[in-house]
């Protein structure tokens, strides 16, 4: 599809992390006007500066009512077409320590109530997207990251859901699934693991490319990654033997993912998105 990028305006949430940076450099760079907002005032400052176009940045936090306002707001001025659902946080460690309601409420409950809220602007585009950033555990259960597969995992349905909903309407909806990549959400634990799993990690800027590929080529659903999209293909013909092959590799997810120190203690909560590939052995 022939998308005029200088015709867009694209709202990215979680713009201050990793991923959401690279989205707005690589939109920047194709001319699409942005909304950017995230948590961290002083991290969308400094990418304020780093950017070529003047764009619009708003501080939120899309976990609360006021947040989702003010973005809504500030897209009832604007032409708003394209919204990029990239907000999120992570929690590692054992379910019995997640914080539950944290990781649902950013990652799934308010990406659907600012979608929601801003269907009404998105109507009034002659062709408007919503890209939802999911995981690729979006569709492989992975140990000590059960809250987190669980909010992608409804992500993804949501998403496939309104995509069929919405089906010869002027409103796309389409999945991105990132694997695992190299950002600050990761801490020395994670890089661990993903080093002793040989896990295969991308550069932010691996994901903002394969967001345009996603919108120029008009695709539903993309997930990056060969190895990560047949692994996620035999979970859901054969999970059997993917629980075999992770559980081979449980002891190995236990040891650097649960902390000794502070057992069951570990929350990531930066607006961002990025995740653990599991390498099927």
């Amino acid at each position: 599809m022939n998308i005029e990028w200088q015709n867009q305006v694209i709202l990215i949430t979680g713009a201050s992390g990793g991923i959401g940076q690279a989205f707005a450099k690589a939109l920047d760079e194709k001319g699409a006007h942005l909304i950017l907002t995230g948590r961290n005032e002083v991290k969308l400052k400094q990418l304020k500066q780093s950017l070529k176009h003047h764009h619009t940045f708003l501080t939120a936090d899309i976990s609360l009512h006021e947040g989702r306002e003010k973005l809504i707001h500030a897209c009832e001025r604007l032409p708003v077409s394209i919204l990029v659902n990239n907000a999120g946080t992570t929690h590692v460690g054992e379910f019995t320590s997640a914080p539950v309601e944290s990781v649902v409420t950013t990652n799934l409950l308010s990406p659907m109530l600012l979608t929601q809220g801003l269907i009404p602007c998105l109507a009034l585009r002659p062709n408007a997207h919503v890209v939802n950033v999911g995981s690729a555990f979006g569709s492989i259960g992975f140990a000590a990251h059960s809250t987190y597969c669980a909010t992608k995992f409804a992500l993804k349905g949501w998403t496939e859901s309104l995509h069929r909903e919405y089906h010869g309407s002027n409103i796309q909806f389409h999945y991105l699934a990132p694997r695992a990549t190299s950002t600050a959400i990761n801490d020395e634990r994670v890089v661990a693991l993903n080093q002793a799993l040989g896990n295969q990690v991308d550069t932010p800027d691996v994901v903002a490319q394969a967001l345009i590929k996603l919108l120029e080529q008009d695709k539903a659903r993309l997930s990056i990654g060969f190895a990560e999209r047949c692994f996620a293909k035999l979970n859901a013909i054969l999970p059997n033997v993917v629980d075999n092959a992770l559980a081979k590799q449980l002891s190995i997810i236990k040891r650097h993912t649960f902390s000794k120190s502070e057992p069951n203690q570990h929350l990531n909560s930066v607006q961002n998105n990025n995740d653990l590939s599991s390498k099927l052995v």
